[in-house]
């Protein structure tokens, strides 16, 4: 512990993988967005800290929504947050239609201040919403933002998760290949051989034609394959562990083979196995994005930065923020895990000073 907390690199990485844990944890609900919330006079705006609406686009919203309300738009005035808006319609301005402002999310609740020509007309005092879209906002009008913070909520829970059950079964496979040995080590590890040969993404589309698509499919398919590594390091381990005198003294007072996996074999790998851990995380979330890319993966309305990643590169010419926003979290976390991992491997070593 005291050679990682000197490893400046490794405590910089803690330090974003803690806070982008934390902002995808708690983000969201300080944005101001539900991100599910579209915008449609909003939609693909640039990353910036200007207020919204702005003059470029309140007139176009202000028209859309006179026309909704079948009135014309026949003057505006802006008094700093509050717009008059003056209203006709030749057979009369439906009072109801008002509700249209407050709906847009652009606005409040309306305020009628004159009737003229027998309802031909309507004076209203709008107050004017003030909002902020620091990522910009995708195709649909959602901002940005909280959909990058909810979808690393997806990408970090699988990558843990999947890890997770990817240690699990990794340790107990190759930990029991590696302590057997002989025929059991050949046969278990010859089974590993045909996983490893069986392409990945026709792994996934092959699960895709019997099962229906879903975050736990995603993650069956995930751990299914990437235990495998695990099992290999493990196994190295264990063969040289198997022959230390505190196996076999184990061994001289009666202790069985589950006993010894469990107490005397496992502890003493976990060093190599808590640095590929950390390796694997960012391994798994950098696979996730890959099927959510090609459309196998997470599914509306969930999301994740890889599907993000999918919809910004569809609009790349467009909108290239849309790409940018979700791949620099993505980049952040992968390079932050990699930089702890490494760090960690440092510490663990034990030729360290």
């Amino acid at each position: 512990m005291a050679r990682l907390f000197r490893t400046r690199p490794a405590m910089a990485a803690l330090a974003v993988l803690i806070g982008i844990a934390l902002a995808c944890l708690a983000g969201p609900g300080f944005t101001g967005h539900d991100p599910e919330r579209a915008y449609p006079d909003l939609r693909q705006l640039p990353a910036g800290l200007a207020a919204q609406p702005d003059a470029a686009h309140l007139g176009p919203a202000l028209e859309r929504l006179a026309f909704r309300m079948r009135a014309r738009l026949d003057a505006v005035a802006r008094d700093g947050d509050t717009l008059r808006l003056t209203l006709g319609s030749e057979a009369g301005v439906d009072r109801r239609s008002l509700v249209y402002l407050p709906r847009s999310a652009l606005f409040g609740a309306p305020e009628i201040l004159e009737d003229r020509d027998g309802g031909r007309g309507l004076v209203v005092a709008v107050p004017l919403r003030r909002l902020y879209f620091p990522l910009g906002t995708d195709i649909q009008g959602r901002d940005l933002l909280t959909r990058c913070l909810v979808a690393g909520r997806i990408s970090l829970a699988i990558g843990l998760a999947t890890s997770l059950v990817a240690l699990l079964i990794g340790v107990a496979y190759g930990a029991t290949a590696g302590f057997l040995g002989g025929a059991a080590d050949a046969v278990m590890m010859r089974f590993v051989d045909v996983l490893y040969a069986l392409p990945f993404v026709f792994f996934v589309i092959l699960l895709l034609v019997f099962f229906r698509s879903s975050l736990v499919l995603m993650l069956v398919a995930i751990a299914a394959v990437e235990w495998l590594d695990m099992a290999r390091v493990v196994r190295a381990q264990t063969l040289s562990l198997r022959e230390r005198d505190f196996v076999r003294a184990a061994r001289a007072l009666g202790v069985g083979t589950p006993g010894i996996i469990a107490r005397h074999i496992v502890p003493n790998t976990l060093g190599p196995v808590a640095v590929t851990a950390t390796l694997l995380v960012p391994q798994v979330i950098l696979l996730e994005s890959f099927l959510s890319f090609l459309g196998l993966g997470v599914q509306e309305p969930q999301t994740s930065w890889g599907v993000l990643v999918a919809d910004g590169a569809r609009a790349i010419e467009a909108a290239p923020h849309m790409l940018a926003a979700p791949a620099l979290f993505l980049i952040a976390t992968l390079v932050a895990l990699n930089l702890f991992g490494d760090g960690l491997a440092d510490a663990l070593d034990p030729r360290a000073d």
